[in-house]
């Protein structure tokens, strides 16, 4: 049986060390999209402090529609280009948001949301699978090593898919 970890972390680089390894233990045996997007979407939002939302939304072929999450509900449509995530999906970057209402184009599914982090999710044939969006109540909760950590993640994630 799989179990989170109740540990105490000296630093947030072995904080993300520990959740891949929870990752990979997590979604190790498994190759089901939406059953892994479920599990990983719960691993991190109930393993990371200052959290309000964490999913994903899948693209279709034509727009970012949301996928497993955990959090309140969210908007459901993302058009390529519109907001954070789909800036992530068009650019095919990272985006890091320290504050959601200085960036011009934030789309406001939930009004708590103060800073925002979004990982584009690419298959190994370069085609885009989705976006990981994170959001935080907290103004300026993400930066360089959640970064870091994200895309760390999202690495075992799309490798749990498989080729």
């Amino acid at each position: 049986m799989f179990e989170l970890s109740s540990a105490t972390y000296a630093s947030k680089r072995e904080h993300y060390a520990d959740l891949v390894q929870q990752a990979r233990g997590l979604l190790a045996d498994e190759r089901d999209l939406i059953a892994n997007a479920a599990n990983f979407s719960a691993l991190v939002f109930h393993s990371l402090p200052d959290l309000n939302w964490a999913g994903f939304y899948l693209f279709d072929g034509n727009e970012l529609v949301v996928g497993p999450f955990q959090g309140k509900p969210a908007c459901v449509r993302i058009a390529l280009g519109r907001g954070v995530c789909g800036a992530a999906a068009r650019t095919r970057e990272i985006q890091l948001v320290r504050d959601v209402k200085a960036f011009e184009d934030h789309i406001a599914c939930d009004a708590a949301s103060q800073s925002e982090i979004v990982v584009p999710l690419i298959r190994p044939d370069g085609t885009l699978l989705g976006v990981w969006d994170v959001d935080s109540p907290r103004i300026a909760r993400f930066d360089e090593e959640d970064r870091e950590g994200m895309a760390a993640l999202c690495a075992v994630f799309m490798a749990s898919l498989g080729g």
